[in-house]
């Protein structure tokens, strides 16, 4: 089985910054995109940032500017720096890897999911 294990997030003020984890274990032959979607109360779930293997990246236009991805694959880990945080980011954050299993190919996963809160 393969788990996706997040960490992070939590309460900050606007203008603030927080570091999301995420760590993928398991039985698996490599990963080919990590990255993280948001879902806040009442909306649709969108995506944030993504990052491959290759360290190709796809941002969210609101989030341009503000949050930066990276990745170590050899660590099965990202990370989403979350920069100048405004009341509009708050919402749960799901971690997501696109990765391929032995005989299956590539497959999808996601993390539990972590609050990010911003209010003053």
């Amino acid at each position: 089985q393969v788990h996706l294990v997040e960490s992070g997030g939590g309460s900050v003020q606007p203008g603030g910054s927080l570091r999301l984890s995420c760590a993928a274990s398991g039985v698996f032959s490599g990963i080919e995109i990590m990255g993280w979607y948001r879902q806040a109360a009442g909306k649709q779930r969108e995506l944030a940032a993504l990052i491959t293997r290759g360290s190709n990246t796809n941002y969210l236009e609101s989030v341009k500017g503000r949050f930066a991805i990276s990745g170590d694959f050899a660590k099965n880990s990202a990370y989403l720096h979350m920069n100048d945080l405004k009341p509009e980011d708050s919402a749960v954050y799901y971690c997501y890897a696109n990765i391929q299993i032995a005989d299956i190919g590539p497959t999808e996963y996601w993390g539990q999911g972590t609050q990010v809160t911003v209010s003053s």
